[in-house]
């Protein structure tokens, strides 16, 4: 599912793209996705784009926007097979109050403008303090911290030598601090190589991201750890989400 830097990627492509175009029709092609009437969008000029965690946003300037959400396979030119992805049609006021972005915690402060709440240090340590479930699932939840998903989850948790398993309120503080700072510096690369493309991630220009070539520990089952190399990557499931771990420096 893309993650913080894909949908920022598409965000701002998106803007690049639309921004100044006005709305002369539409065509439906899936009424499942849809939801709202596409009438209320006709005439309408785009006049910005944002982003809530995963969910990317378009403002038009006759007070409607298009909220939409591509899940786990699908793509903004809506090669959605599994048909999971969601378009939907809200009146710009309402946008905040729409209980999907509503639930979302606070986000990594990694975009310039982005349109959420900001996940602070001492914010994190309090999420964090508050639950013994597996750090991992935590980082995951979006009710927790918007944008983080599997593929820089793993990749932080790696870099700030955390065990994935370890319950998130037992981390001592100078590890929160660290996992903290690593979650920024992976989620920075994510943005700066344009998101990863591991399944069907595409910009809304038909490019792909390349993280996927820079990752850290997410897909190097069975490679020798870059850092200890006194181990090689092994991996596990951990609700039910491929998880890599070295087993030397993250112990």
């Amino acid at each position: 599912m893309p993650e913080l830097p894909e949908v920022e990627t598409m965000k701002l492509q998106l803007g690049k793209f639309l921004i100044g175009h006005k709305i002369i029709d539409i065509k439906i092609l899936d009424t499942r996705i849809l939801g709202g009437d596409t009438k209320k969008l006709i005439g309408g000029k785009v006049i910005g784009t944002r982003r809530f965690g995963k969910v990317s946003v378009i403002d038009l300037d006759n007070n409607y926007s298009i909220l939409t959400h591509v899940k786990l396979t699908g793509q903004f030119i809506y090669n959605d097979v599994r048909r999971f992805g969601w378009i939907r049609i809200e009146k710009t006021e309402d946008v905040e109050k729409e209980k999907f972005i509503v639930k979302l915690g606070p986000e990594p402060h990694v975009a310039k403008g982005f349109a959420g709440q900001a996940l602070t240090l001492d914010l994190f340590k309090q999420i964090l303090s508050k639950t013994s479930r597996p750090i991992k699932i935590v980082l995951m939840d979006q009710e927790k911290m918007g944008g983080v998903g599997n593929i820089y989850a793993t990749d932080a948790l790696w870099l700030a030598k955390v065990n994935p398993k370890t319950e998130a309120n037992k981390l001592q503080s100078d590890r929160v601090t660290k996992l903290y700072e690593a979650i920024l510096s992976v989620l920075k690369a994510g943005l700066k190589y344009g998101g990863a493309s591991e399944l069907a991630f595409v910009t809304p220009d038909g490019r792909e991201g390349e993280y996927q070539n820079h990752t850290l520990a997410y897909g190097h089952t069975g490679e020798p750890c870059e850092r200890c190399h006194k181990a090689v990557f092994i991996k596990y499931f951990l609700g039910g989400r491929g998880t890599y771990v070295c087993p030397n420096c993250q112990s």
